[in-house]
């Protein structure tokens, strides 16, 4: 299926059982495991589990497929992952907790930092001299 359509698929279901501040964060230059994370709110453990499983519903009528779910005992925290998408619906609380959304948004700052690491090679450094211990008496 499109990530595009999938994506649409996934926010319309969360938009129909009344999900809160929903974000869809595109992953596709941070890793090859999946190319979007979407994150919802649901204001009780209910409605987290009522949102995740209208995503898996959603998915499943128009012929996508869910690899898995994590969290329904719980509640607090929900995720399924859609292979190419990676859906997180969570309570507010522990939303603010994990803040994934800083998690997963990387800024030029930090990339140009993170690339810089890597290609810089460190200096040799000569090896500290040793000390000799002292008694006081």
């Amino acid at each position: 299926m499109d990530i595009r359509k999938l994506q649409k698929i996934v926010v319309n279901a969360l938009e129909d059982i009344k999900g809160d501040d929903i974000v869809v964060l595109n992953t596709t230059k941070l890793t090859s495991l999946f190319d979007r994370i979407v994150v919802a709110s649901g204001n009780s453990n209910r409605q987290v589990n009522a949102l995740a499983r209208n995503v898996q519903d959603k998915v499943r009528e128009a012929g996508g497929k869910i690899f898995g779910s994590e969290g329904e005992d719980a509640g607090e925290w929900v995720l399924v992952d859609l292979g190419d998408i990676v859906v997180h619906v969570m309570q507010p609380a522990v939303r603010v907790h994990y803040n994934l959304e800083e998690l997963w948004t990387v800024s030029p700052a930090a990339t140009r930092k993170a690339q810089a690491a890597v290609t810089e090679t460190p200096e040799p450094r000569a090896p500290a001299p040793r000390r000799r211990a002292t008694r006081s008496v």
